[in-house]
């Protein structure tokens, strides 16, 4: 690989990998070696790789088979036959009943804008699919489904309709989860690569002692989404030779994403002997609420102390001062989730993990650390 100046190293790897499948030195389904492996043939860090190999999933250039490793796809480049059937009528995503009014968070409307982007290209209709406590879903074989966060009160009977619904080979997909016994694809954000950028951040303007802002029962009990982004925090603390400090971890038993555990979180950190210069917050809901503790508190972002979400909501961009983010990329989840239920429906070759790899967003409530 010819290094390019200017270009960031996983662009370099990403650029290298879509130029041997143009030329055919690598085939669909040729299988690629192990993320470790890649690494040391490209000579960068694991961390780079990941990266690397999660937009080129995202992209549709790999794909990964859970506990087989990744392989070369379809360029997507070609598209596929206009005169090709639609099999589809139509894409639902399939919610709580009870829950409709989170759908009306940025979180989920930027992936429906996904979902209906990719539906509206291939000319079939989207729609939300309200379940209750039974999750009886229609069966319309010309329709596919998308499936998202209803583990909260999982039965038996959605089991079972998955179950059969995968044996007949239904076009179905799910995001953020997945049933490790079932052969289905599923969608999950990079979670350890978002905690791994934010902090990386931090550390990169200097700022050795971070503090972290979670929701659980304790340390050992962690919602899997945090509990990832704490191992991205850990392994960019281990790239800089820092020592973890557990009692820089905040961990804070909510419900639900609140302003509160942040507010309650900052006001932790100051109590300590030797306080943080800065704090990653796992979510923009818990990161504003540092920065209202440290207004109430009267010190000064990011003079004082650095504060950094998780989320990428809107609301982080009219902020004072406006909140440095990890954004999750939702619109990403929605499109990619949508790409695949068509893949199914075609019987095409398509992922059975697709990982969206987040972005960091730079803006005012983080700067170097004061010497």
């Amino acid at each position: 690989m010819k290094a390019q100046k200017g270009v960031p190293l996983y662009q370099q790897i990403i650029d290298d990998f879509k130029n041997k499948i143009m030329l055919g030195e690598l085939k669909p389904n040729d299988p690629l070696p192990s993320q470790i492996e890649l690494s040391r043939i490209y000579k960068t860090s694991e961390m780079t790789m990941r990266k690397a190999l999660s937009i080129l999933a995202d992209e549709g250039f790999i794909y990964r088979i859970r506990k087989k490793g990744s392989f070369i796809g379809t360029n997507p480049s070609v598209a596929p036959d206009p005169g090709s059937s639609r099999l589809l009528d139509k894409i639902y995503f399939v919610h709580q009943q009870s829950k409709i009014t989170l759908l009306n968070q940025s979180f989920y409307l930027s992936m429906f804008e996904g979902i209906k982007q990719i539906c509206a290209e291939n000319g079939t209709d989207f729609h939300l699919l309200g379940i209750d406590k039974h999750f009886e879903l229609p069966n319309e074989p010309e329709s596919g489904f998308i499936i998202f966060d209803v583990l909260h009160n999982l039965s038996a009977e959605l089991l079972d309709t998955l179950e059969r619904w995968e044996h007949e080979k239904r076009s179905l997909v799910t995001i953020q989860f997945y049933f490790p016994h079932l052969n289905l694809p599923y969608i999950v954000g990079d979670n350890v690569t978002g905690g791994f950028l934010a902090t990386q951040h931090l550390l990169s303007l200097g700022h050795r002692k971070i503090g972290v802002i979670l929701t659980g029962r304790s340390y050992f009990d962690i919602n899997t989404e945090f509990a990832l982004r704490l191992q991205g925090y850990r392994m960019a603390l281990s790239s800089f030779n820092v020592e973890f400090s557990p009692e820089l971890i905040f961990v804070n038993d909510a419900q639900e994403e609140d302003t509160q555990s942040g507010y309650e979180g900052f006001m932790h950190f100051m109590s300590l002997a030797d306080p943080p210069t800065a704090i990653f917050a796992g979510s923009d809901y818990k990161a504003l609420g540092a920065l209202y503790a440290a207004q109430d508190q009267k010190y000064r972002v990011p003079e004082d102390i650095s504060i950094i979400g998780y989320d990428g909501q809107p609301f982080t961009a009219y902020t004072l001062p406006r909140l440095t983010t990890v954004n999750q990329n939702t619109f990403k989840f929605g499109a990619q989730a949508a790409k695949v239920i068509f893949q199914l429906s075609r019987g095409e070759q398509h992922a059975a993990e697709s990982m969206i790899a987040p972005d960091l967003i730079v803006r005012d409530s983080t700067a170097r650390v004061k010497l």
